[in-house]
């Protein structure tokens, strides 16, 4: 199928967007081929070459790339990309369960970023929010 005129809109095929969401797939399933995929579903979305920047895919992507580091053991970086999609402030509800599953991994860890991560996320969530993570320590209670 040819690439669409509207690829915002919803109901229509568009190769970027599978291309978004075999990186999704593959970093749910926590293959080492995410980490690539979602670098460069990011590059991609951060640049202008394909039309305007698409801020809340490229927080998604983000999101995927912590998930794709987790996986590899890359833990620091996993937290930094985690925190950028967070305090973008284009994260969007759907989205709210994969930030946790990162600060899950993050906290599970006993790494420091855990509480920065999860105060960013109660500052983003807000009352309406997801429930907060039962972290360790004096964050978790």
């Amino acid at each position: 199928m040819p690439v669409p005129d509207r690829p915002e809109h919803h109901y229509r095929h568009d190769p970027a967007k599978s291309e978004a969401y075999m990186a999704t797939t593959l970093a749910w399933l926590g293959d080492p081929a995410a980490e690539g995929y979602a670098r460069h579903i990011l590059a991609r979305l951060e640049s202008t070459a394909d039309g305007p920047p698409r801020p809340r895919r490229a927080a998604s992507a983000r999101l995927d790339l912590s998930l794709a580091l987790i996986a590899a053991g890359q833990d620091d970086e996993a937290a930094g990309a985690a925190l950028e999609a967070i305090t973008s402030g284009r994260i969007v509800p759907s989205n709210y369960w994969r930030a946790r599953e990162v600060i899950k991994a993050i906290d599970g860890r006993g790494l420091s970023q855990a509480r920065e991560l999860a105060e960013a996320y109660r500052g983003t969530c807000g009352a309406d929010g997801p429930p907060a993570l039962p972290l360790r320590g004096p964050l978790g209670g």
